[in-house]
């Protein structure tokens, strides 16, 4: 780990393996579901700062998007996601290369460009079924 990471308690452990047990990419309180049937004594705080760190440290992704929660993934390797702005689902996807976009900085407002992702809304089978 870098010198500016912390060690791998048995708390960020078991935080850890169970993210990696799931692709439904999680939520704080889902998360804090899981790990506290292995720690019934961790705290929801203790969960965020966890996850804070674990993504900060680049060993998990922090999925946040304007107007939902935010939900965590273990998955490392390049991807990209699909929301179902229904229920709130999120899921894997083939990686969107977007190496190919030319965005001057006028169309980005003189914004300096860190990084692009690509996640398409759209409504889950499950949902989509129950509007039909």
């Amino acid at each position: 780990m870098r010198a500016t990471q912390s060690r791998m308690t048995r708390q960020r452990r078991i935080i850890l393996e169970e993210l990696s047990k799931t692709c439904t990419h999680p939520t704080v309180d889902e998360i804090y579901t899981m790990v506290k049937e292995k720690l019934p004594n961790i705290s929801l705080g203790t969960v965020y700062r966890n996850l804070d760190l674990l993504a900060e440290n680049n060993q998990i992704a922090k999925l946040e998007t304007a107007g939902s929660m935010r939900r965590y993934d273990a998955n490392m390797k390049p991807h990209s996601h699909v929301r179902c702005i229904s229920c709130g689902q999120v899921y894997d996807i083939p990686y969107i290369n977007t190496s190919a976009l030319d965005l001057s900085a006028d169309e980005l407002h003189g914004f300096d460009c860190l990084q692009v992702r690509v996640e398409i809304d759209g409504l889950c089978p499950h949902c989509l079924q129950k509007k039909q």
